[in-house]
């Protein structure tokens, strides 16, 4: 299928996305504070369980409203009424965000519900500005549809759990996934602005960053101590790691310019920023001596691996795609083993554990670095979803 690509004007971050942004750092934190409820040094499973899918929600909610900003966001007056409804709506995300969730349950679903109406509603009154273009009109449609139904699944979440104790808000989560990802692939016009698109995601992962390091903050509680500033900073030096790989792909490795509908990268900025949350929560339990060694080490390795594997997928934008050589993917994979193995050897040292990560973390950062001095003059590619 031969994708059509919409000429049209190069859109800015506006300022009002940024405050949009603002309250899902917020949000994030309530996520995160979900794993401080402990059962003998244990995050309870289904603690973990409303984790994932409180985070899931949450940017899944983000990457939706980015996309329509993305392809239909003038700036104008019901676009600025439209975001702060949404913004207002996620307070009560936020605040039903705890592990006795059950009394929070329908302010929840409610709000959560009532955004994506909003959006799918902004999609539909923009169907009668491309009624000159079937292609245009058919995807915007298409995908307004697919909030509404969304949305229809959330609303039911509430009735159908107080009737038999089971809850389809997962099933609305893997609705919106598999209908946004089936709208993308069937779209005859890209109307995505990847430049916008990809400086969107940019901007929502430095916020994620924040929060991390607000979070460590927490290690000057009860006084600083040698034992506490040492993780202190280890952990810092992790953060600071993480953060230079994540500019180093969006500085010097990824195409902003290209024409692409953006779809899988978005994909992977859910898994990346996932990561990070999860890394933000391991971090703080490193010192904490309540928190079971090897459940938190389990959690680091996860989270690190799921990091470094999102980022470096989206090397598929990248200027040089097939730079991606056996040696630079083989570095990769040798550090990934060699940090898992002796993680799980030093498992009952949080000192070892930690400096380990930080070697991992600035270690990859070398060859993120070095491979993007390689690869610097070479070629663009425009790779397609």
């Amino acid at each position: 299928m031969k994708t059509e690509v919409m000429k049209k004007e190069e859109k800015k971050v506006e300022y009002l996305e940024l405050i949009y942004d603002l309250i899902f750092v917020y949000v994030i934190g309530r996520n995160n504070s979900l794993l401080h409820q402990l059962t003998n040094g244990f995050i309870e499973g289904k603690v973990f369980i409303a984790y994932i899918l409180c985070t899931l929600t949450v940017i899944q909610i983000w990457n939706f409203s980015t996309y329509y900003i993305n392809m239909h966001g003038r700036n104008g007056f019901r676009d600025h009424i439209c975001l702060f409804i949404n913004m207002f709506l996620l307070y009560f995300i936020g605040e039903g965000t705890r592990s006795h969730w059950d009394e929070h349950l329908l302010a929840y679903h409610i709000a959560w519900g009532l955004i994506l109406v909003n959006l799918g509603v902004q999609y539909f009154i923009e169907l009668r500005n491309c009624k000159e273009q079937p292609d245009v009109y058919a995807q915007t449609k298409r995908m307004g549809f697919v909030l509404i139904i969304e949305a229809l699944i959330v609303f039911s979440t509430y009735p159908i759990y107080q009737a038999t104790g089971f809850s389809p808000a997962p099933f609305a989560l893997l609705f919106g996934i598999v209908g946004t990802f089936i709208h993308g692939k069937n779209t005859k016009v890209i109307l995505v602005d990847f430049t916008h698109l990809t400086e969107r995601a940019m901007l929502y992962v430095v916020f994620t960053f924040g929060e991390m390091i607000i979070a460590l903050a927490g290690y000057f509680e009860g006084g600083l101590t040698i034992n506490s500033l040492y993780f202190l900073l280890m952990c810092f030096l992790i953060v600071v790691g993480l953060f230079l790989s994540y500019g180093t792909v969006y500085d010097h490795l990824i195409d902003r310019e290209m024409k692409n509908s953006g779809l899988v990268y978005m994909l992977l900025h859910i898994f990346l920023i996932f990561a990070l949350s999860i890394i933000t929560t391991s971090l703080e339990f490193m010192h904490d001596s309540e928190v079971s060694l090897l459940p938190k080490i389990l959690m680091l390795i996860f989270a690190f691996l799921t990091y470094y594997i999102s980022l470096f997928l989206t090397l598929r934008y990248s200027r040089s795609k097939c730079s991606l050589d056996k040696k630079f993917v083989l570095s990769l994979a040798g550090c990934a083993v060699s940090f898992v193995i002796l993680m799980m050897i030093f498992r009952n040292n949080s000192y070892i554990n930690i400096a380990l990560s930080v070697i991992y973390v600035w270690g990859i950062f070398l060859l993120l670095h070095h491979f993007s001095k390689k690869t610097a003059l070479e070629p663009t590619a425009n790779p397609a979803d």
